[in-house]
């Protein structure tokens, strides 16, 4: 038997702001999701760039080649990230979050890479478990004990990201998984996170069997929840061919 990722994604800009500053992509081995930061034309630019040096990683590649791929997907981003603000100083602080997931060509392997506040959720067994930590200031605040989840959900600085790509040095976070078939992947910026709660999310994703729909629905809840941020969700399946 042989496992597959097929996937679907939605991307909004939500109620308030005026440009959508998301980018996603989903092809057949890599699935990604980008907040860009910095101002509305730098955060464009600042996701854009990264998600093209992503897409590069989206070919048939071995177990072993997953995380190495990922990896120089990572470090080409930064370097266009960096060239960008190189060439133009004003745009010193722009940076963007990416989660992205990437299938191996046997589909024995999915490799994970992760940085800043967008999020990767796996839905196992009808049990969502969040498999990516928040690079941010009040998740530190939350470790260290100093406020509790339900304060970090309100806190003024929830925006507040620890890192991001933004041309320097970062440590991302890599990971690998054995994939089942029936694994249900979400992938989302914090426009659709920071609104809708862990109940809502898990409740859609096993009610929505369509990936397209499902997407749909949990930015329509998102948005209904006053869409303060942009929103982009992906849904990935793990099916048996």
């Amino acid at each position: 038997m042989t496992l597959q990722l097929h996937a679907a994604a939605v991307t909004h800009p939500g109620l308030i702001r005026s440009g959508n500053q998301d980018a996603v992509h989903v092809g057949r081995w890599l699935v990604a999701v980008a907040d860009g930061m910095g101002g509305m034309a730098a955060g464009d630019l600042a996701s854009g760039l990264a998600m093209a040096a992503m897409v590069t990683a989206d070919v048939a590649r071995s177990d072993e080649e997953l995380v190495p791929t990922l990896r120089g997907a990572v470090e080409a981003a930064t370097a266009r990230i960096r060239e960008a603000v190189d060439e133009d100083p004003s745009r010193d602080g722009m940076g963007t979050t990416l989660t992205a997931l990437l299938c191996s060509h046997t589909g024995r392997t999915l490799a994970l890479v992760h940085i800043g506040d967008s999020r990767a959720y796996l839905l196992r067994d009808g049990v969502l478990e969040q498999v990516t930590r928040d690079d941010t200031l009040v998740q530190l605040l939350v470790e260290q004990g100093a406020i509790s989840a339900a304060e970090a959900a309100v806190h003024p600085r929830r925006a507040v990201v620890t890192q991001a790509l933004q041309g320097g040095p970062v440590s991302p976070f890599f990971t690998t998984f054995e994939p089942r078939a029936g694994d249900r992947w979400l992938l989302c910026s914090d426009g659709l996170s920071n609104v809708v709660d862990a109940r809502s999310l898990t409740e859609t994703l096993l009610a929505e069997q369509g990936r397209q729909d499902c997407a749909h629905r949990l930015v329509e809840l998102a948005l209904r929840g006053g869409g303060p941020d942009n929103i982009s969700a992906i849904v990935a399946d793990i099916t048996s061919e």
